[in-house]
């Protein structure tokens, strides 16, 4: 079993800048992607960045050159740097690490862009 705790969601003016943060603990495999979902309200939960660990990563358009994914493999975590933020970020932010058939989730971290 895995736990992810999140840290570092709230609310930001447009054009500001949030970290999150997520430290996984339990039975955690050498090899595995840790990334970030969103999900607005009414919206389906979807993707925003992976990191593998050798530091692979992936990101959906609408985050490139604004979020960066970066994870410190000793401490387990992993982290996404938020900058250029708009109302259309806003949305609850979910950690998640994917080991093979096991994949885990922590519970959100609100996020709110409004001025």
């Amino acid at each position: 079993q895995v736990q992810l705790v999140e840290s570092g969601g709230g609310s930001v003016q447009p054009g500001g800048s949030l970290r999150l943060s997520c430290a996984a603990s339990g039975n955690i495999y050498r090899i595995n992607n840790m990334g970030w979902y969103h999900q607005a309200p009414g919206k389906q939960r979807e993707l925003v960045a992976t990191i593998n660990n050798w530091g692979i990563t992936n990101y959906i358009d609408f985050v490139k050159g604004r979020f960066t994914i970066s994870r410190d493999n000793a401490k387990n975590t992993v982290y996404l740097q938020m900058n250029s933020l708009n109302p259309e970020d806003t949305a609850v932010y979910y950690c998640n690490l994917n080991q093979g058939v096991e994949n885990y989730w922590g519970q959100g971290t609100q996020v709110t862009v409004s001025s």
